[in-house]
């Protein structure tokens, strides 16, 4: 009996896993079915990029610091100004001691004072004519005052009616100097209302006299060596004066023994005010 020959049998074929994507059809051991190699997706620490260190950025201080700083210098700067210039102020002061020029009416004559008025009261005239005489004083040792031309006013002190002006000439009054001006006319010749005279006439009609008042007004500058100030202004008012009537063709002489001058004047020099 004869032995059965099997046909060898056919090795089993590698399954091939289908394309992906449309691409190649991929092995399991990394091959392609054309023989190319595919990269693995293992991780592998070498292939990964170099490390690059980033830039460092300075961060910029806030701009607030600044400001703070520059405002506590500022203040410490003016601070510091004004504190010099109060000690040069008061060692000025201690120095020189600078007081406001004095002023005196040393006599009034009244030569003319006439109130009229017409018979049907529609119209009243007022004529006056004063003769004053004025001294200016300067205390000051290291201080010179140079004046403008001074206006010159007469007022009733009750009523405030302009009763006549003048003149004073510019002068200079240097330190420790004393100016007398004799023979300052003030008068005036106008017409006055109803109201004006109804203030006026009691003032005259009073037995001990009307009260006057003068007021100067100019302005001055003040030196002192090579220093010299802007020129300002200044009032001088000499009020309580008592005027009397005059009787006939002689004048009167006011009574000044209780009239006593306001100066007003302001100057600054460094910081202070005299």
């Amino acid at each position: 009996m004869s032995d059965k020959v099997f046909p060898s049998a056919k090795p089993a074929a590698t399954a091939v896993p289908p394309a992906v994507n449309g691409g190649a059809p991929v092995n399991t051991n990394g091959t392609t079915a054309n023989g190319g190699t595919t990269k693995s997706h293992l991780y592998n620490p070498t292939s990964r990029p170099p490390y690059l260190p980033q830039p460092y950025h300075r961060r910029h201080r806030p701009r607030r610091n600044y400001c703070c700083c520059c405002c506590f210098w500022t203040i410490l700067i003016i601070l510091i100004l004004a504190l010099l210039v109060a000690i040069a102020g008061s060692v000025f002061y201690v120095l020189y001691r600078p007081n406001r020029p004095s002023f005196t009416l040393a006599s009034l004559r009244i030569h003319r004072l006439n109130l009229t008025t017409t018979a049907d009261s529609s119209s009243s005239h007022l004529s006056t004519l004063f003769n004053l005489t004025i001294s200016s004083k300067n205390p000051n040792s290291h201080l010179s005052f140079s004046y403008d031309p001074f206006v010159v006013s007469c007022v009733s002190s009750n009523s405030d009616v302009f009763i006549g002006n003048g003149t004073l000439p510019a002068f200079v009054s240097n330190s420790k100097n004393e100016t007398t001006f004799k023979g300052v006319v003030v008068t005036t010749s106008i017409d006055l209302d109803a109201e004006t005279v109804n203030n006026l006439r009691p003032d005259l009609k009073k037995k001990n006299g009307i009260l006057l008042k003068v007021q100067m007004d100019t302005k001055v500058t003040v030196k002192m060596g090579g220093l010299k100030s802007k020129k300002v202004g200044i009032r001088v008012s000499c009020d309580g004066v008592k005027g009397v009537l005059p009787k006939g063709k002689s004048p009167s002489l006011a009574n000044v023994s209780g009239a006593k001058c306001k100066v007003d004047l302001r100057i600054k020099i460094w910081r202070w005010t005299f």
